[in-house]
């Protein structure tokens, strides 16, 4: 059996639990995208553990993680999550694999991220200046530097150098510091120490699984709004997100997969600029971000609120294929009186689907919404769905016949037992 998890929005829509959940009955858990500009939290007897780039599914007694070639990779980022986990008293050895293909951060990528946003001025993307977008860049400009390469050292001081000497020429024209070419080789020695004992050939190890039936789990790391082809571009991540992806990113081919597992946040939030059309600034906004925690995991940005865009959702789904959908953070929504839905765009008085729409449309269209009742309990104890408020389960149905896709987990709560089976 393998499931991809995907989120139907801008990101932070709960993927780490939904995965976390899923992973209890998986073999191998993987990553094939993205970097650490995404953050997946997951809760385990009442600990928090934020993940950027092992697989949030790690923490399943008997799943081995892996992070596949499409991820892009933070050495030092890597480290520190390797860290957390092991002061927990879990070994990764054996548990843990990295493509060899995997692309690395270096710290020009992340001084180049903020040097670019700086130079926009007002028109910042709200990048997380994590050296994301830079480190794609060189990757499909032929200057990356690889896992491949830390193996063979001599390689890797030999390219890093060559790299970091035109990128601080790039700096110094931003006013920014240049990289320290000879401390950061230092470093990157010292880590490739303590991580090339993880690195191996991922295709293999994953082609074998897919060949034996093993249980695999696909963790989409961002939104599928923020997909690079499919976003409202430029205000996107520097990967593809949907479906397609997972082949590209880890060797496993798309008809192999049997669930595509859409998370949909019950209200919408996003971290970083563009345009949102549903996003609140009234006390709703206020009261959504800090009952439901609204910071980033990665940036600890406060996230902007919207309302549920199930225009945007929609399209998602649809463009992933998905046929099961798990709703998150449903619970946050208790105590308020009135709840709104967007089922639609109008821009310049006609009807535009998400599809249609760039960033400008975007930014000037007018949702389409129906209001619903809210509710007041506290759901978080609730198991059956049934037992849930009248109000809130006309939410739900509503949800699940708009987007035509049947939904089979709600979330009432943060932690892991805190679910409502379909």
């Amino acid at each position: 059996m393998i499931n991809l998890v995907v989120g139907s929005q801008w990101g932070d829509e709960g993927k780490g639990k939904l995965v976390d959940l899923l992973g209890k009955n998986a073999d191998y858990a993987v990553r094939f995208h993205g970097g650490n500009n995404a953050g997946h939290t997951v809760i385990v007897d009442g600990k928090k553990y934020p993940f950027h780039l092992i697989p949030s599914a790690i923490l399943n007694k008997n799943i081995v993680g892996v992070i596949a070639n499409g991820v892009i990779v933070d050495p030092a980022v890597l480290i520190e999550e390797i860290d957390l986990v092991e002061k927990d008293g879990m070994s990764l050895k054996n548990k843990l694999v990295i493509s060899d293909r995997c692309h690395l951060i270096m710290p020009y990528h992340k001084a180049l991220d903020e040097a670019y946003e700086n130079a926009r001025g007002k028109n910042k993307l709200g990048t997380t200046k994590r050296g994301i977008g830079p480190t794609f860049a060189d990757k499909v400009s032929y200057n990356g530097i690889r896992f491949y390469e830390l193996i063979n050292w001599n390689t890797f001081v030999e390219k890093f150098e060559f790299q970091a000497r035109i990128k601080n020429k790039i700096l110094k024209l931003f006013n920014v510091s240049p990289i320290n070419i000879k401390k950061a080789i230092s470093n990157y020695r010292k880590m490739r120490e303590r991580l090339l004992p993880y690195v191996k050939d991922s295709y293999q190890i994953l082609s074998q699984a897919v060949a034996k039936e093993k249980n695999i789990l696909l963790e989409g790391a961002h939104g599928v709004m923020l997909d690079v082809d499919f976003s409202p571009y430029p205000f996107s991540t520097g990967s593809n997100v949907t479906t397609g992806a997972v082949n590209t990113g880890s060797g496993i081919p798309v008809n192999k997969i049997d669930n595509v597992w859409a998370v949909v946040k019950a209200y919408l939030s996003r971290v970083g600029g563009g345009p949102l059309p549903t996003e609140l600034f009234d006390k709703n906004a206020e009261d959504i971000r800090e009952k439901g925690h609204e910071y980033g995991t990665t940036t600890g940005r406060p996230r902007r609120i919207g309302w549920l865009d199930l225009e945007a959702v929609k399209f998602t789904t649809e463009l992933t294929s998905t046929n099961n959908i798990a709703i998150t953070k449903i619970d946050i929504l208790s105590g308020l009186k009135k709840i709104k839905v967007c089922i639609g765009y109008k821009y310049k008085g006609k009807k535009i689907s998400m599809s249609s729409c760039g960033y400008k449309e975007l930014a000037e269209l007018t949702p389409v919404y129906k209001s619903f009742p809210g509710w007041s309990e506290d759901i978080t104890g609730i198991r059956k769905f049934e037992k849930l408020p009248k109000n809130c389960q006309k939410y739900v149905k509503f949800i699940e016949e708009f987007l035509k896709v049947p939904v089979k987990i709600v979330s009432v709560g943060p932690e892991r037992e805190e679910n409502i089976y379909a």
